[in-house]
């Protein structure tokens, strides 16, 4: 193994953002082509993906109350910085947002879906202020811009197909194995780093304590009178700050959270569960960042063959990484949390994305739940079997199955999600 490309990976899967990343990824394109025009534009013509437009439909815009693309596009002609990428918005204070509104009254924007791209993420935002225009475009990765033109005239270009995405995942082939090795062996300077996810995830989960946010799902779980139910346990609190950092981060709390494969809500899911565990549990510091190296490798390795987005909802990738890091701290080995991973597998492939909004939080308790339940399970030795449905008995191989089944066998369960999306 080449742990530097391992420590390169990591570090360009799992970076900051504000905000649901496909709505944030359209406003950083429309900051781009803005930036290039040199000017706020009169008219901004978008295209999407579907399953970025999907994405982006009912979730909440940092710092503006209002959900969807629209306020997503006049915050980043506005007030939007291109060199923040995922924290794009990070500047847009309660002034810019009333711009921006002002702006939605007078611009002319105009959304589409481009039903002719074959690539699951692509945005393409044109620009036009007088005679002048410019476009930016976006593929394969939430920050990757592949075109930038003015009036016209190439500015950048870059060689991108429709399989982009994975050929460039394909450059570092990954196995479990490996995912393990580095985990537990690299250098322990080399993995310090990820100590700002647990400040950021764990930061939004206590925001959404004190706040309204989404269907207040982590808050419950929280409060001392539901706990009459759920229980004052390592497992509720395990369950609460996950799906509360989700209900901040759903519902529009300016909060940076540390996100993974180009999603808060897996940056949430592979890391706040497993530092819940271990502060619990009182484990060393060494021993947590390599849980958390391990939780989030696990879901970089997965997302690799799966793509960044697709119809299997990202907590089921999420969490089975989370769901291996808790093994770990559990005092498990690489049997204990192959196991786990099979556990996963076995239990939640096929469940949906239809969309980010407020009721991601319920999708991701559940993955987490069923993460802790695996992860007991392996350490009693105990998980499924290449007899029982889509399980191998070889790790990797279960591992292709379920991003088999999400990448390919749902793409017409994709087309129908968002063909009911959008004729409500």
């Amino acid at each position: 193994m080449n742990y530097s490309q391992i420590d390169a990976l990591l570090h360009r899967e799992v970076i900051p953002a504000i905000g649901c990343t496909e709505p944030i990824a359209v406003s950083l394109c429309t900051a781009k082509a803005c930036e290039v025009l040199g000017s706020v534009p009169e008219r901004v013509l978008v295209n999407l993906s579907p399953n970025i437009y999907k994405n982006a439909m009912g979730v909440g815009i940092p710092n503006t109350g209002m959900t969807g693309l629209p306020i997503a596009v006049a915050l980043g002609a506005v007030a939007g910085k291109s060199e923040y990428e995922l924290e794009v918005l990070k500047d847009a204070d309660s002034v810019a947002v009333e711009r921006a509104k002002s702006y939605l009254e007078s611009a002319d924007i105009k959304i589409d879906i481009d039903r002719q791209t074959t690539e699951m993420l692509y945005i393409s935002v044109e620009v036009f202020c007088g005679s002048d225009c410019a476009k930016a475009v976006i593929a394969g990765s939430h920050t990757n811009f592949t075109d930038i033109s003015r009036n016209g005239e190439v500015v950048y270009s870059s060689e991108h197909s429709a399989e982009g995405e994975q050929e460039d995942s394909d450059e570092l082939q990954l196995t479990l194995s490996d995912v393990y090795k580095y985990a537990t062996t690299v250098d322990l300077s080399q993995i310090e780093w990820l100590e700002q996810a647990e400040k950021l995830n764990i930061a939004a989960a206590e925001v959404s304590f004190s706040g309204d946010y989404g269907h207040g799902l982590g808050r419950l779980m929280h409060n001392n009178a539901e706990q009459s139910i759920f229980g004052d346990t390592l497992f509720t609190k395990i369950l609460s700050y996950t799906s509360g950092a989700c209900d901040a981060r759903m519902s529009g709390a300016m909060v940076p959270v540390m996100s993974n494969s180009g999603s808060g809500n897996q940056g949430i899911s592979a890391t706040v569960p497993v530092v819940i565990f271990g502060r619990e549990r009182g484990v060393s510091r060494e021993k947590l960042l390599r849980a958390l190296a391990l939780s989030h490798l696990t879901v970089v390795y997965i997302k690799q063959s799966l793509g960044r987005l697709s119809a299997l909802c990202g907590c089921v990738v999420a969490a089975t990484g989370s769901s291996c890091g808790i093994t770990y701290l559990m005092g498990g080995e690489y049997r204990e949390v192959s196991y786990a991973v099979k556990n996963m597998v076995a239990n939640l492939t096929g469940m949906i994305c239809d969309g980010a909004k407020p009721s991601c939080s319920l999708k991701v308790t559940s993955g987490v739940s069923t993460a802790v339940l695996s992860a007991v399970l392996a350490m009693e030795q105990r998980h499924t079997t290449s007899l029982e449905g889509i399980i191998d008995d070889d790790v990797d191989k279960c591992i292709a199955n379920l991003t088999n089944i999400g990448r390919n066998g749902m793409r017409e369960t994709d087309k129908l999600i968002l063909k009911i999306m959008t004729e409500k």
